[in-house]
């Protein structure tokens, strides 16, 4: 699509007898709260102009990104209390809001514009082109017909809100060139970029500090790097519990655990469940500089003490063959032979020779083997940040912020996070979606 033919003439104060509307981030929250705005007015008088600004030079670079290019769009989960045990932060205030706009209606709305999506094994949701393109494509051809005026490569300095001589309230935004816009109202879309924490924290909101989330750790063992590719179905993962000095000053215990696949890499460990664990203890585990004790059980799905049967079994019935050839477990060999001599015992002995000691060593390494987490490492399909606008400051039936009439929020710059399979864009298209509809109701009304 040719950037020149949706591009607004003239970025400036606009036509004085319509209200202007700046959404300030060219992202997903950006484009869908736009594209919401747009539509929402177009019978309102004065009619609602509409410009949406991005510091970069093309738009939506996380969504042609993300899912490997194959936008990862959703999650098929349509009931609203279950979806919500996904956001580490931000479920509770996302309940009323998932009542409103949920997965199932973003499906619908993207059939409507002749965009399907299709759902695969574990859940997530892709366009069945299993191409990014089509959902940026749709999101610009969309924003297009609702008459947004996009203006690309502009980033926004600052915003200050003032009063009229006639006593209206507006915004006057600078851009980086120095050029000023003035508008009645702004969507902040700005995702974990800090422009749009700076922005809401001049306007009077209060910042959650920002911290990664959705990351894989680090282990600093060769031989269990020796292993990278290979994957587990199911893992069990626990941070140790220990003494954890909290943001105020109090001693918490973490003993957050997540169960799920596991994939070994040259770095350490990553797969959904240490990215889901990396996300709800996101704040533990940067207060401890991403240095904590991190306890694996190979086999979740066995008590230890059957774990242990079953080997005392292997030994009896497998008693001329050697460990390294014969696994009783459902694991990768590779895997299997790894934790041999992680606890000291020769791949080559018999099992007949495997006193009760080894057993009772083995048995731990299978269920309970603890690794030193030592840093954190990229996960670069989707990168999350924990932190941004306090919830409380902002009103979740209509976006807008409680301290700052007209300003409106949307996206990642807000203090919300999920883990990851497409609940990142869905709280992103929810809140955009509730944004754009209340910017749009509140046009017919004199600002």
């Amino acid at each position: 699509m040719q950037w020149n033919t949706f591009r607004s003439q003239s970025v400036s104060e606009g036509n004085r007898e319509s209200l202007h509307v700046v959404v300030i981030g060219g992202g997903a929250a950006g484009f869908f709260g736009a594209i919401q705005a747009a539509n929402a007015a177009k019978q309102s008088f004065p009619p609602l102009q509409v410009t949406l600004l991005e510091a970069a030079h093309q738009p939506l670079a996380k969504v042609r990104i993300s899912g490997g290019g194959r936008c990862n769009v959703t999650h098929a989960c349509f009931e609203p209390t279950t979806l919500i045990q996904n956001y580490p932060r931000g479920g509770k205030a996302l309940l009323g809001a998932f009542n409103r706009f949920q997965p199932r209606d973003l499906v619908a709305w993207f059939a409507a514009q002749d965009v399907e999506l299709k759902t695969e094994a574990d859940g997530r949701m892709f366009p069945i082109t299993d191409d990014s393109n089509t959902i940026v494509e749709c999101l610009i051809w969309e924003a297009k017909k609702a008459g947004v005026m996009l203006d690309l490569g502009k980033p926004v300095l600052e915003v200050q809100r003032f009063t009229t001589e006639e006593g209206r309230q507006k915004f006057e935004v600078t851009l980086k060139s120095g050029k000023q816009i003035w508008c009645d109202r702004i969507l902040l879309a700005t995702g974990s970029n800090p422009k749009g924490y700076q922005i809401a924290k001049a306007l009077g909101h209060t910042i959650e500090a920002p911290v990664p989330s959705l990351f894989t750790f680090n282990i600093n063992d060769p031989q269990l790097h020796e292993l990278a590719g290979v994957s587990v179905e199911s893992a069990k993962l626990q941070l140790v519990p220990q003494e954890v000095e909290s943001k105020a000053g109090k001693k918490a215990k973490n003993q957050l655990e997540q169960t799920g696949a596991l994939l070994v890499t040259h770095w350490g460990l990553s797969g959904p469940a240490v990215l889901k664990l990396s996300a709800w203890a996101a704040r533990t585990l940067h207060e401890c500089g991403y240095q904590m004790n991190l306890r694996v059980n190979w086999l979740p799905q066995f008590h230890s003490e059957m774990v242990r049967q079953t080997l005392l079994d292997s030994k009896q019935e497998f008693f001329k063959r050697s460990l390294g050839s014969h696994c009783p477990f459902a694991l990768p060999r590779r895997l299997w032979q790894y934790l041999l001599a992680r606890t000291e015992i020769a791949s080559d002995k018999r099992w007949s020779e495997l006193p009760n000691k080894a057993i009772n060593e083995l048995t731990i390494a299978l269920t309970a083997s603890i690794y030193a987490i030592a840093g954190k490492g990229v996960f670069k399909e989707e990168f999350v940040t924990c932190g941004g606008v306090n919830l409380k400051e902002v009103d979740f039936k209509t976006m807008e912020s409680r301290i700052c009439p007209g300003l409106y929020f949307a996206g990642e710059v807000l203090d919300i996070d999920g883990v990851t399979g497409g609940f990142n864009f869905q709280s992103a298209w929810t809140t955009s979606w509730l944004a754009g509809q209340a910017i749009g109701a509140r046009s017919q009304l004199a600002p």
